[in-house]
Protein backbone atom coordinates (compact mmCIF):
# COMPACT_ATOMS: atom_id res chain seq x y z
CA UNK A 1 0.00 0.00 0.00
CA UNK A 2 1.52 3.71 -1.02
CA UNK A 3 1.85 6.30 1.84
CA UNK A 4 -0.98 8.91 2.28
CA UNK A 5 -0.45 12.42 1.26
CA UNK A 6 -3.73 13.83 1.97
CA UNK A 7 -6.94 13.56 3.97
CA UNK A 8 -9.76 16.06 2.86
CA UNK A 9 -11.91 17.23 6.33
CA UNK A 10 -14.82 18.91 5.39
CA UNK A 11 -18.03 20.14 6.70
CA UNK A 12 -20.68 21.21 4.67
CA UNK A 13 -23.75 23.41 5.59
CA UNK A 14 -27.05 24.51 4.29
CA UNK A 15 -26.93 27.76 3.88
CA UNK A 16 -30.63 28.63 2.27
CA UNK A 17 -32.69 26.22 0.12
CA UNK A 18 -29.92 24.74 -2.28
CA UNK A 19 -27.04 26.60 -1.09
CA UNK A 20 -24.71 25.04 0.77
CA UNK A 21 -21.32 26.04 2.56
CA UNK A 22 -18.26 23.82 2.45
CA UNK A 23 -15.91 24.81 5.17
CA UNK A 24 -12.40 22.60 3.81
CA UNK A 25 -9.75 22.54 6.28
CA UNK A 26 -6.42 24.38 4.58
CA UNK A 27 -8.41 26.99 2.60
CA UNK A 28 -9.20 30.42 3.92
CA UNK A 29 -12.50 30.85 2.23
CA UNK A 30 -15.66 28.78 2.33
CA UNK A 31 -16.63 27.07 -1.38
CA UNK A 32 -20.29 27.39 -2.28
CA UNK A 33 -22.28 24.70 -3.75
CA UNK A 34 -26.06 25.63 -5.36
CA UNK A 35 -27.71 24.89 -8.64
CA UNK A 36 -27.70 26.98 -11.54
CA UNK A 37 -29.35 26.32 -15.33
CA UNK A 38 -30.92 22.80 -16.23
CA UNK A 39 -30.17 21.93 -12.85
CA UNK A 40 -32.18 24.15 -11.01
CA UNK A 41 -35.33 24.07 -14.31
CA UNK A 42 -35.45 20.75 -13.40
CA UNK A 43 -36.15 20.80 -9.89
CA UNK A 44 -37.81 24.13 -10.48
CA UNK A 45 -35.91 26.25 -7.52
CA UNK A 46 -34.80 30.03 -8.53
CA UNK A 47 -31.90 30.07 -5.77
CA UNK A 48 -31.24 33.96 -4.55
CA UNK A 49 -27.61 33.12 -5.99
CA UNK A 50 -26.63 30.71 -8.71
CA UNK A 51 -24.02 28.22 -7.40
CA UNK A 52 -21.65 25.51 -8.77
CA UNK A 53 -23.62 22.27 -8.63
CA UNK A 54 -21.85 19.27 -6.95
CA UNK A 55 -21.66 17.48 -10.20
CA UNK A 56 -19.93 20.47 -11.72
CA UNK A 57 -17.29 20.11 -8.95
CA UNK A 58 -17.09 15.97 -9.35
CA UNK A 59 -17.17 16.59 -13.58
CA UNK A 60 -14.26 18.80 -13.79
CA UNK A 61 -12.13 16.89 -10.92
CA UNK A 62 -12.40 13.99 -13.29
CA UNK A 63 -12.05 15.62 -16.74
CA UNK A 64 -8.42 17.69 -15.21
Amino acid sequence: MGTLVHTSKITITRENGPTRKALITGLDHPVYYGVHGGIKRFYKVEPEEEHAATLDHIVGAIGG
